[in-house]
């Protein structure tokens, strides 16, 4: 059985390297906590990465940062000395699809087993469309084994891996993956249980697209005895957890959804909605001194999507 927790600062650690991506990834250590079957975890300062391990190599979900790839690669080695045959990447944030072309050119070696890298296509569009000023994505690090459906499956290792594509959760191109032989959810960064979820609405996130992801993790997920143990789910960043955590973080997002939903009904604004500290009875649990997503910035979000929904369905 995996561990409940992981080490308590490691999610604050991860969080705050996508705030600060100039940290010292020198001092960063790679904690690899075994999941179920031949599923482990990964965690470090930046998102969590899925490995998953076999006889025809190894599965990733997700990357990291790319000047922490020799330490990932190095951990990944001890668990099977395999290639690397996929990375999957649930969304474009840079602690999640950093690593992409650094193990690309590690792999570049053995043209008959190429590294396949898989996302949804709004992952790529973001990629291949840099904002303004900044660089371009490494060419060789593009999931240009991309998917425009609800779903995409790959056989690998003896069991299916199913992607799903979640539409405006976290951003516009989360993906879930569900290893359906070990019985085990990696959510990306629609889940992180020691924190308030990051809804990037600039990137087409919003808070009812949230809420769903979060119910087809339960529609997916199957708890064993007394709720404990059965489907694991991985989140994008923090501990390993089960279907009842899933449960009360659904819950929470849908509580203060509904708060800030009835604010808004009466006309309240976003300073007024703040003041009235709609998340005041879940902050202990979710906000820490280094969170990434503090509470006024998760209220904002909220506020935001909802608003912007009421808009668009008036028109």
């Amino acid at each position: 059985m995996p561990p409940r927790r992981l080490i308590p600062a490691l999610f604050a650690a991860s969080l705050a390297a996508v705030a600060q991506p100039q940290q010292n990834f020198d001092q960063v250590q790679i904690h690899v906590e075994p999941v179920q079957h031949n599923i482990y975890l990964l965690a470090r300062s930046g998102g969590n990465i899925t490995v998953q391990v076999g006889t025809e190599g190894v599965l990733m979900v997700d990357s990291g940062f790319e000047p922490l790839v020799p330490k990932v690669a190095a951990e990944i080695r001890k668990l099977n000395p395999g290639p690397i045959r996929y990375i999957i990447n649930t969304h474009a944030h840079p602690d999640h699809v950093g690593g992409n072309a650094a193990l690309a050119r590690m792999n570049a070696h053995d043209p008959l087993l190429p590294l396949k890298i898989i996302a949804h296509e709004n992952v790529l569009n973001r990629l291949t469309s840099p904002p303004p000023g900044q660089p371009r994505f490494p060419e060789e690090g593009l999931p240009i084994d991309e998917y425009g459906t609800p779903q995409k499956t790959v056989h690998f290792n003896g069991e299916a891996v199913i992607i799903y594509h979640e539409p405006n959760a976290h951003t516009d191109g989360d993906s879930l993956v569900l290893f359906r032989g070990s019985d085990v959810i990696s959510t990306g960064d629609i889940f992180t249980p020691d924190g308030y979820p990051f809804l990037d609405i600039d990137h087409g996130g919003s808070v009812q697209g949230e809420i769903a992801a979060l119910n087809h993790i339960l529609q997916l997920a199957v708890p064993a005895k007394t709720q404990e143990g059965g489907t694991y789910i991985v989140p994008g960043h923090g501990r390993i957890c089960d279907d009842a955590d899933v449960v009360e973080f659904r819950d929470m997002v849908v509580i203060v959804r509904d708060r800030i939903r009835d604010m808004i009904q009466k006309g309240m604004t976003l300073e007024q909605v703040k003041a009235a500290r709609p998340t005041r009875d879940y902050d202990t649990e979710y906000v820490t001194p280094t969170s990434f997503v503090k509470a006024d910035g998760f209220v904002e979000a909220v506020y935001k999507s909802l608003s912007q929904a009421a808009a668009k369905s008036q028109k």
